[in-house]
């Protein structure tokens, strides 16, 4: 029999997240995951997925996943430490190194736990990290998970960076000092100063650590945010995710050989979790062969989202800061962010209302993510709902 002290918990929690808009829903999609879904038989303009350049659908990567599993079966059998290491996992990690720009790379099951094994690998008790305040959960849980001591850092405040590294060089309480920082920020959309942290870090000697989950297949014609500035030479950590431009599943972090030697050695999901699957590791090298070979997949990407936004703010729309194609329409109240997606998806444009903790309170939001894969004739149909479902509650006028 449950606990009744565990049920009144459970209650009682959960009659508190749906009264104050931040009760997570979650719809099943009928079918794949493309430019439109449907969801209990109703088709829907797709504005939330993070299938950045329609990979996860294409033919000649379900193909590749195919193949791979008719050659090495659908699971790899072993964790990469005993035998569960495959040709085709470290043909993955060598693409994605000559891709980064770096002498190797190490791939994981998920980004999320790439950023739990990889930070706690480095760095320990007796180190400390700075880290923007608005970094991505898997980033606060892998910081935490370390033991070393956290410095939150103001969102993109160089002057405060440098101020707090000199805090932290100048104490000398700490054997190491890592900064650590999204290149893509997933919620707003702007873009990590990486000149500015580079010059920083080689002052103070940090080490850098940079989450590239939605600058990979975005920026810097897909290889992303660091190979953008150039500075695939200056940055120790460059992690990404095989899940959202990429179309598949997975994470991966590149860097120097003794790095992810390291790594291998000590990243403990990378020790005591079941390989990538060789079917999503071979499916990651042809969607990397693909932004090699055809940039210009990474290009309509690019005129697809700087479209939708150009319209979205010609009707009234508050998109913040984004530089890429994350668009966020941020309307403040949880409530009514709750309510706008409902709206929004009842007339047919599928965007998922973003609250609390993901973003900080009274800055509650839709967030929109175009993609190569949608038309032009898709996007001005999600522009028209916008308008009408705007006017409708008093958001536009």
């Amino acid at each position: 029999m449950a606990s009744k002290k565990l049920q009144q918990f459970l209650q009682t929690n959960l009659e508190d997240l749906a009264q104050r808009g931040l009760l997570t829903t979650i719809d099943v999609i009928d079918g794949g995951n493309g430019p439109e879904i449907t969801i209990d038989g109703k088709k829907l303009i797709n504005m939330a997925s993070n299938n950045y350049l329609g990979f996860a659908g294409r033919q000649d990567m379900i193909e590749a996943e195919i193949n791979a599993a008719q050659t090495y079966g659908v699971g790899a059998g072993a964790v990469r430490t005993i035998n569960g290491t495959l040709a085709v996992h470290r043909e993955l990690e060598q693409k994605i190194a000559e891709f980064k720009g770096t002498e190797d790379a190490i791939a994981f099951q998920s980004g999320f736990n790439c950023n739990m094994g990889a930070i706690s690998a480095v760095m320990k008790k007796g180190d400390a990290i700075l880290s923007d305040e608005l970094n991505h959960a898997s980033i606060i849980d892998g910081c935490r998970l370390s033991g070393a001591k956290i410095i939150r850092v103001k969102h993109q405040d160089m002057t405060d960076l440098e101020a707090k590294a000199k805090e932290a060089v100048d104490s000398g309480l700490y054997d190491k000092i890592m900064y650590i920082t999204d290149g893509v920020f997933s919620m707003d959309g702007d873009v990590a100063h990486i000149p500015e942290i580079v010059a920083i870090a080689e002052r103070y000697n940090l080490i850098t650590y940079v989450d590239d989950a939605h600058g990979s297949g975005v920026m810097g014609k897909g290889a992303g945010t660091v190979k953008h500035f150039g500075m695939q030479d200056k940055i120790d950590f460059q992690m990404g995710t095989l899940s959202k431009a990429i179309g598949v599943v997975g994470g991966y972090v590149a860097g120097s050989k003794e790095l992810i030697a390291w790594m291998k050695s000590q990243a403990r999901p990378f020790l005591f979790s079941t390989s990538l699957t060789p079917g999503a590791a071979a499916a990651s090298i042809k969607a990397i062969e693909l932004m090699q070979e055809h940039p210009e997949y990474v290009q309509q990407l690019w005129e697809k989202a700087d479209y939708f936004k150009t319209e979205l703010k010609k009707i009234g729309y508050d998109i913040g800061v984004s530089e890429t194609p994350i668009t966020p329409v941020i309307v403040g109240d949880e409530n009514l962010a709750q309510t706008f997606s409902k709206k929004l998806i009842e007339n047919g444009v599928y965007a998922k209302p973003i609250v609390f903790p993901t973003v900080p309170l009274g800055t509650g939001r839709v967030r929109n993510m175009p993609t190569a894969g949608h038309s032009k004739e898709m996007l001005d149909r999600a522009v028209a709902v916008y308008e009408k479902v705007g006017k409708d509650l008093g958001i536009i006028h």
